[in-house]
């Protein structure tokens, strides 16, 4: 009976509607040295067990983060997967994981196979652009740790051009730079549903 209604339960969260604002980021040619930074920081295999101040702290984020994606992802063991991913390659970026889970659910509500209208794809929303700008044939942007690692990656990779400035990067990563509408809708879901300690939030 327990299985049944957990069963129920997940295929209620997979079929409620997901309001997302996913866009495009914008095809800009690429320096051969910045390509090459970038197909390097996507190409590292490092394993993607997050590191923590200490285990304690560790079990704690992954309990509080877990309950409160749960509605959305309902399989215990695919969250706590994905929860690790998201903070091991968001801190390997040099990005706050909290920041990185309200960007993900702005842009694709937290589904793993999103396509938006401009063929953006994954829970990061990866314009396919990128696979040849700096990945390879075999990267498939509906994996969960390719997509989390190129989304990392490409918002890193605004943060510099903006030099710090994440308004301004977090509309490049949607394409519409200078509107304010993406970033104040990642900053609200960031400090509604992802806080969690102290944090440095951006310009504006």
């Amino acid at each position: 009976m327990r299985l049944i209604r957990r069963l129920a339960l997940g295929l209620a969260a997979a079929l409620l509607p997901v309001v997302v604002q996913a866009g495009a980021q914008q095809y800009e040619p690429l320096a051969d040295s910045v390509r090459a930074g970038l197909h390097a920081a996507i190409a590292d295999r490092a394993s993607p067990e997050p590191q923590f101040p200490s285990l304690q702290e560790k079990i704690n984020w992954l309990t509080e983060m877990s309950a409160r994606l749960a509605r959305r992802m309902p399989d215990r063991e695919a969250r706590l997967d994905f929860l690790k991913t998201v903070h091991y390659e968001a801190k390997r970026a040099g990005l706050d994981p909290q920041m990185v889970l309200g960007l993900i659910q702005v842009e694709s509500g937290f589904k793993k196979y999103a396509v938006s209208s401009a063929g953006a794809r994954g829970y990061m929303q990866i314009m396919p652009f990128w696979v040849d700008l700096i990945g390879d044939k075999k990267s498939n942007l509906f994996h969960m740790r390719t997509n989390l690692r190129f989304g990392c990656t490409i918002l890193r990779h605004y943060l510099d051009i903006e030099k710090g400035d994440l308004y301004r990067a977090l509309g490049r990563y949607n394409g519409s730079l200078g509107k304010p509408e993406y970033p104040n809708m990642v900053r609200g879901a960031w400090e509604r549903q992802w806080g969690w300690g102290p944090r440095v939030v951006g310009p504006r």
